[in-house]
């Protein structure tokens, strides 16, 4: 019996130690399932999803760029980019040796990537379509394809140079560049779920991280009418296959620019197989001596100072002589202008009674009126590589400095300066800040930045603005710029012919740049346009057979398309006399 107590007590005993020890067991379970699942929980969710989810890093869509209508001037499509995971692939000497001739890479280098320790890498990005479907219907494990956005311009080679281009991932030239803050796509991530071994799991989809924001372009370039620039500087490089060609228009009350281009160009899709040097827009980045259309400025000066007579007589032999030095006029060859007024002498372009003029006004007021009119500085427009052109200085201006100034040699200017400063000659006086995107808007369509004109200054008085129509007028309708002459609208402006320099610093006898900065229609000026042509090597070598024509065309097809009514009045001939 004592025995039987003995058990009974022993078993009791070892009960209780197993129902302590499976509670605790019980706890610790429950206390390691709590660690597990609550305090460590952030911890191995992130190790699980690193296991399970691989990601390949991606750049995501540029914002587009459209015209002041809404029409798409540089966006994205989707192109495939070919990668690799190097550790689903068996035989790494076999592929790279199948995609190297597809992929117009060294096949050493596709080796190199395929077998690097990562988890996944790029082996070619944004491939044309026809290369990515002859590499999928090889159906290589290990290579995979991704999308990614590629850059598109539907216009090709339309404002090339003003919209310029993109490399892999971010803006090089033109207004890709400049505004690259907002354009840019951003770096992001493409999700695919893989099993243990980092291998694609089939039928599952791949996804994006959420994307950040980016911006769209509207500009103030008029997509109709920079197709009629580009169009006429094509016909005019064919005609007079000259160095280069180039055009600008702006809107004369606002400063915003309508078109801009320059021949030759280049396609930015396809940027790398043209000359650097076509890349920029020299309306912006290059300047070149203006010539006569430069007279335009002391010209107002004069008249706002209140120093010009226009019956006042003048008499040119052809030439002048400053300083020792003998500059001549364009009718040098034939003796000169003779006896003339001003007011012909502003028609006829004449050397020597500007350079008289220009000692009339003084190297004060006369590089007061050339800075106030934008000229020796950047304008500031929106656009990179900007030039400020070259004048000289108080303290450099010697006699022939002022006479040469006078009539626009010996100081650089360019395209952009030239209409810009001619707006102000023809909106009142006022001169405006060109610019060239109107506005920035999210993705959403809403407008983020609004641009408004900006006026710089008042240079000339409204009445001096409207004394300078009238003698550009007299330009086209009895002066030097007759063939810029338009059948059903009165057109304004002035021609220009000016020599080049050499690599020695000489004047060039044989080669010009012919110009005319005008508008129209002279009664409620809507355009202002500036075209040079620089270098003509083939047919007449004459501002009248070159520059003036390019310019008639232009204007003819601009004032159409933009439906101005024909001026109510015939063009007249104006009377100094009266």
């Amino acid at each position: 019996m004592a025995n039987f107590t003995v058990k009974r007590t022993t078993i009791r005993r070892r009960l209780i130690l197993v129902f302590v020890l499976t509670v605790l067991a019980t706890l610790l379970l429950i206390s390691r399932l709590a660690w597990i699942q609550i305090v460590q929980a952030d911890q191995l969710y992130e190790q699980a999803w690193e296991q399970w989810n691989h990601i390949v890093p991606v750049q995501t869509a540029r914002g587009s760029i459209y015209d002041r209508h809404g029409n798409l001037l540089a966006g994205s499509v989707t192109a495939d980019t070919i990668a690799a995971i190097p550790n689903q692939i068996d035989n790494p000497e076999e592929v790279a040796g199948a995609l190297a001739p597809i992929l117009e890479m060294d096949e050493a280098r596709i080796r190199e990537l395929i077998t690097m320790d990562y988890s996944s890498i790029y082996i070619k990005r944004r491939v044309p379509a026809d290369m990515s479907k002859m590499i999928r219907e090889m159906n290589i494990p290990g290579i995979v394809f991704f999308p990614e956005e590629k850059r598109n311009y539907p216009g090709e080679q339309l404002a090339s140079q003003l919209l310029g281009f993109v490399g892999m991932d971010q803006g090089l030239a033109g207004l890709e560049h400049y505004y690259e803050e907002y354009l840019r796509g951003a770096e992001s991530n493409l999700l695919y779920p893989a099993d243990e071994r980092g291998r694609q799991l089939p039928h599952h989809f791949n996804r994006f991280a959420p994307l950040p924001e980016n911006y769209d372009l509207r500009l103030t370039i008029d997509e109709s009418i920079q197709h009629i620039v580009e169009k006429e500087l094509a016909v005019i490089m064919e005609q007079a296959a000259p160095r280069q060609a180039v055009a600008v228009a702006v809107d004369p009350h606002s400063g915003a620019v309508l078109a801009a281009a320059s021949k030759p160009d280049y396609n930015p899709g396809e940027y790398d197989s043209f000359d650097p040097d076509s890349w920029s827009l020299p309306v912006f980045s290059s300047s070149f001596e203006p010539g006569s259309t430069f007279k335009m400025v002391t010209l107002a000066a004069l008249v706002e100072e209140g120093l010009f007579e226009p019956d006042q007589e003048f008499h040119c032999p052809g030439y002048a002589t400053v300083g020792g030095r003998r500059i001549n006029c364009w009718t040098s060859s034939r003796g000169g202008h003779g006896d003339i007024s001003y007011y012909e002498a502003v028609g006829g372009s004449c050397n020597p009674a500007f350079i008289e003029l220009g000692e009339t006004l003084g190297k004060e007021k006369l590089f007061h009126y050339i800075e106030g009119f934008g000229f020796g500085r950047q304008t500031g427009v929106d656009y990179p590589g900007e030039s400020s052109g070259v004048i000289f200085e108080l303290d450099q201006i010697g006699p022939q400095e002022l006479a040469t100034s006078s009539f626009g040699q010996g100081i650089s200017v360019t395209p952009i300066q030239q209409a810009m400063s001619t707006a102000a000659m023809v909106n009142g006086g006022y001169l405006f800040k060109p610019y060239l995107v109107e506005e920035i808007v999210d993705q959403d369509g809403e407008t983020y930045i609004k641009r408004e004109p900006e006026m710089i200054r008042q240079v000339v008085s409204e009445e001096t603005s409207a004394q300078l129509i009238d003698l550009m007028e007299s330009v086209i309708l009895e002066g030097t710029g007759t063939t810029a002459a338009l059948e059903n609208y009165r057109v304004a402006g002035k021609t220009g012919t000016a020599e080049k320099i050499d690599d020695e610093g000489t004047y060039r006898s044989d080669e010009f740049i012919y110009s005319l900065a005008g508008f129209a229609p002279v009664e409620d000026p809507k355009i202002v346009l500036y075209v040079a042509v620089d270098g003509v090597t083939r047919g007449p070598r004459f501002g009248s057979q070159t520059s003036a024509p390019l310019f008639r065309r232009i204007m003819e097809d601009t004032l159409n398309y933009l439906q101005v009514s024909p001026s109510k009045q015939p063009p007249e001939e104006v009377d100094p006399e009266e």
